[in-house]
């Protein structure tokens, strides 16, 4: 069994702005991360899912035109609510600041919690793995920390400062010895340091 987590591309929106669920399209960098990444696949995938979210759709459409492309709803990213297309800095620190201090539990306003998220990923993530066969999911930054966070037992709370996942990023997972095991086979920032919340 062999599962690849590949991030999507460079999202045409500004630094600084919350985005979850938002249906953003991609940048003009696409076809040269595309071609990034392609190397650092096998040529025996059998099944390809991903976000229905077209910076996710559009990259599975790049890198595996000849196959079925299975979308699914539960890889969605964060669903951040009445947040959504804010930037971070405008909304109201007594409003944010609950999420701040517990945004693996706190349910965004209009959205979902982040462990809300990390449990529709995984109930996905599980029937993909049953399938035991050579599979890609194209999905999202924090849809790629849940499943590394799940099969490596690490705390939510701790995934963004333990695992950085960039743009068009590639993990491979493996069964090893009746367990899982990843290995990031290509991350490489094209655009910087990212920025998920506010400046308090």
């Amino acid at each position: 069994m062999e599962i690849y987590l590949i991030r999507h591309t460079t999202p045409a929106v500004a630094k600084g702005i919350c985005y979850g669920q938002t249906d953003l399209d991609i940048t003009e960098t696409f076809e040269q991360e595309v071609a990034a990444i392609i190397p650092h696949l096998p040529n025996t995938i059998q099944s390809v899912y991903s976000s229905p979210l077209q910076r996710c759709k559009k990259l599975a459409d790049a890198l595996f035109p000849k196959h079925k492309i299975e979308l699914h709803a539960d890889l969605m990213e964060l669903n951040c609510g009445s947040w959504e297309m804010q930037e971070w800095n405008a909304i109201p620190k007594p409003e944010i600041q609950p999420w701040m201090d517990d945004f693996v539990n706190v349910v965004v306003p209009g959205g979902e919690s982040y462990v809300q998220m990390h449990e529709r990923v995984i109930n996905r993530f599980q029937r993909i793995a049953k399938q035991n066969q050579p599979a890609v999911i194209v999905a999202h930054g924090g849809v790629l920390r849940s499943i590394v966070s799940h099969i490596t037992n690490t705390p939510l709370k701790e995934s963004f400062d333990v695992f950085s996942f960039h743009y068009g990023c590639v993990v491979k997972i493996v069964m090893q010895d009746d367990t899982l095991v990843h290995e990031i086979i290509y991350n490489v920032s094209l655009t910087g340091k990212e920025w998920h919340r506010p400046n308090l």
